[in-house]
Parts: structure tokens; C-alpha cells; sequence
């Protein structure tokens, strides 16, 4: 087959190209999307350490109260604290439950609560002893630094310190899946577009090859 009977190759890279860049291009505008309406940054205070350190970013996941579980790290705000200022403390109880701290223990349900999260050498012995009951659709939430945390023990006046649930703005990742999954699909909608930039470069090259006198071009004679 001659060349100028050859399928235009150069056409057809161009035309791959072309679909790979768009579709490299959606795929990272959608992860960002994503990531930019499904989660906020905050930054940490000291009552959260150790888990989150002072002024350490943190990526939030907007959620509501409704999927905010004990043990949730969650981004709240409420009026009537901390100047209506969002933070981020760790919820211990929910409707229903029944928190109690008496020398030194806490206790979820009359069991001893599991918190290997809580900074070492707290033994929050300074904390004065209190028996929760948390209202239905309210949670009780402390900070992880509790020698250094001014969370629900100390607005036990007001509804037992404990905050609606409807006040979440958000809640900590337990895992990186979800932003890792994201961040791989911006990466892979880049490594198309640079894929379909390659093609289109090289179907121009190509074309413009095609074009030249004894490269399987046409080319005319100059007139005498």
C-alpha cells in the first residue's frame, strides 16, 4: 500500500488526543469538585493532641448529625460557646447514653470507656466527678488533651453540656481513603491529559510530515 493509500494515522492521533485531554480534563475538574464541596480544612488547637496537634491542618469531610457516631472526631459550633466559633472535639456519648466520670474513670453505660486516643498522663483527676444522661438528638463531646480542654464538662449547667447533634458541620476522617481516592483521580484525569497532548502533538508532527515533497505528500511542480 503506498503512503498516500495509508489510513491518515496522523488524523486519527490527533482525534485520540483530543478525547483523552477532555476526558483527563473532566476527570480532574470532577475530583476537585469533589473535594472542594465534600470537604473544609480547619485548623487544630492544643485540646485536641494528641491526635491533631496545635495548628494542624486537618481535612474535614462535611457531614451532618445524623452520621456522626461515638468516637467521631466532628467540627461543631453552637452560639453560645466559643464565641460561635467552630471546634473540633470528640463526641463520647449520644442520646441515651449515660456518661459518668468518678475517680478518675470514665464510664459509657456503666462500662469503662476504651480511649486510646486520650493524651498520656492525663488522668483528668482534676476534672470534678459528673453523671450524664445525653438528651435525644444532643451529644456529649470532650477533647482528646483533656488537662487542657474546654469541652462539655465544663458547661454542665447548660443541658448537661451537651450541644445538638444538628450543630455538626462536619467529622474527621477515620481513614485517608476518601481524600486519597480523590487525589488519584486527579492525578490520573492529569497523566490523560498529558497522554492526549503527546498524541496531538505527535498526529501534527505526523501531518506535517505527510506534507513534504517525497514524504507521501502531494507536491506540485513549480510552473515554468
Amino acid at each position: 500500500m503506498s503512503d498516500t493509500q495509508r489510513p491518515h494515522t496522523g488524523r486519527r492521533q490527533l482525534i485520540t488526543g483530543t478525547v483523552l485531554a477532555a476526558l483527563g480534563a473532566l476527570t480532574a475538574a470532577g475530583a476537585l469538585w469533589s473535594v472542594l464541596t465534600s470537604y473544609t480544612m480547619v485548623t487544630a488547637r492544643g485540646a485536641m493532641e494528641p491526635t491533631y496537634h496545635q495548628d494542624d491542618r486537618v481535612l474535614v469531610e462535611r457531614a451532618s448529625g445524623n452520621d456522626v457516631r461515638r468516637g467521631d472526631v466532628v467540627l461543631y459550633s453552637v452560639p453560645d460557646r466559643y464565641n460561635g466559633l467552630a471546634v473540633l472535639q470528640r463526641v463520647i456519648g449520644l442520646g441515651g447514653d449515660r456518661i459518668v466520670f468518678a475517680d478518675g474513670t470514665l464510664t459509657i453505660n456503666g462500662h469503662p470507656a476504651d480511649e486510646p486516643y486520650v493524651k498520656e498522663a492525663d488522668s483528668g483527676i482534676k476534672t470534678a466527678p459528673y453523671d450524664v444522661k445525653v438528651p435525644a438528638g444532643r451529644m456529649f463531646l470532650l477533647g482528646d488533651n483533656r488537662e487542657n480542654s474546654n469541652d462539655s464538662r465544663y458547661f454542665l449547667s447548660d443541658n448537661s453540656g451537651t450541644v445538638p447533634t444538628a450543630a455538626v458541620q462536619g467529622r474527621a476522617p477515620k481513614s485517608g481513603t476518601g481524600p486519597l481516592k480523590f487525589g488519584l483521580a486527579m492525578v490520573f484525569g492529569v497523566l490523560l491529559m498529558l497522554a492526549g497532548g503527546i498524541c496531538v502533538l505527535t498526529g501534527r508532527h505526523r501531518d506535517a510530515l505527510r506534507a513534504l515533497p517525497g514524504a507521501g505528500g502531494v507536491f506540485r511542480a513549480p510552473a515554468p
